[in-house]
This record gives C-alpha cells, structure tokens and sequence, in this order.
C-alpha cells in the first residue's frame, strides 16, 4: 500500500493473479487480484490490477511460456507509478494488486524511472515524486498457488511460468513497509488483517 500525506495506496500479491471480484466465503483466499479487488470495494478505494497494463509484447511472451526479464517488466511498472502519483495527486486512495516480485520492481513503483535499468531512466536532473507503498505480500507454497492457477481460465500468463517466478521472487524484508500474510487464511482473514494494520498507519 502506498501513503502520502497520511492517504494511503495499496499493493497486493506478490506473484500470480486470479480474476473476479466476489467475496467467497468459508473458503480459502484466492490470490492477488481477487483480495485487492474485495480490499478496495471495503475501502471505497480505486483498484487497478497490474495485469491489465502489460504491454502486448510482455503478454505475447508469457503466452508462450517466456519468463519476462526485468527490461521487460521495467516499462509497465514505470507506468503504474505513474497511475500511482495521478491518483495520489488527485486525493485518490488506491489498491494495487501486482506481480512486484523483486525489491527493485517495487522501487520502481515507489520512485519510478530513477530505479529501472539505464534503458528507461529519464536524465539526472529530472526529480521525480515517490510513492510511499504498504506491500501486502500474499504468501504460499508452490503446490497450493500451483494448484490455484490451474483453476484460472482465460488468463495470458500459462501455470507453466510459475516456477520461473518463484525462482524470482525476492520477498519483502526489512526496511521495507510490508506485512506478510499466508494465502493459506480466509479472504474475510487476510481483509481485516489488511484494514487493522491501515488503522495503525
């Protein structure tokens, strides 16, 4: 989640999205996008789901069971720092539900172009405004999120590239803003945990 001036955005998930936007309950959690979604709507925030801004280049790689690259990753993430800073600078309150496997993904979100590789960096004297985040990294293992995306119909990533991104994820530590909670809990679980931790930020 992201914080200026007291307001607050959110990130949510830390690798594989699912669709859909209702509640289930006495179930288990689904994983990112389905709890940013139900997080926002609690909220009253804006939620956007980063899937939805890859480039077609990034989409037709993984289609085709090609694990992106960070030179791949690097513009689409730049412009959902953008999207970020707009709303942030429009009293938006925001929750982002985004593959951000690695720290330097997630700088990118927080600082934009000044953290991606050369390719993409604006020039040194350009300043460029920072987002604060709250990461909610959504964690579980490799067999209950593999099974899980074998359950999701019509996405462009195959369950095939799961492993590549479990062998990419760099899981938040400190000093990072983050909370860790296990995909493992109830969605109703990991959305109060999420709104008790908002309440003492």
């Amino acid at each position: 989640m992201a914080r200026e001036r007291g307001r607050q955005q959110a990130q949510v998930g830390e690798s594989l999205l699912s669709r859909g936007t209702r509640r289930p309950r006495r179930t288990r959690a689904p994983p990112g996008s389905t709890v940013g979604a139900v997080l926002a709507s609690e909220l009253g925030w804006k939620f956007y789901d980063a899937d939805d801004y890859h480039p077609e280049e990034n989409r037709v790689k993984m289609a085709k069971g090609i694990p992106l690259t960070d030179q791949d990753r690097s513009p689409w993430l730049c412009n959902l720092h953008d999207i970020l800073l707009r709303d942030i600078a429009s009293g938006q309150h925001v929750v982002l539900a985004c593959s951000a496997l690695k720290k330097m993904h997630r700088d990118i979100l927080i600082r934009g172009k000044d953290t991606a590789p050369p390719k993409f960096r604006e020039s040194k004297e350009e300043k460029l405004a920072k987002v604060q985040l709250l990461v909610v990294h959504l964690s579980g293992s490799f067999e209950v999120i593999s099974g899980r995306l074998h359950q999701r119909k019509g996405h462009f990533m195959p369950p095939e590239l799961l492993q590549s991104q479990f062998d990419t994820l760099e899981p938040p530590t400190a000093p990072e803003n983050f909370i860790q909670i296990s995909v493992d809990k109830k969605l109703s679980e990991i959305i109060t945990i999420v709104l008790e931790t908002l309440k003492m930020k």
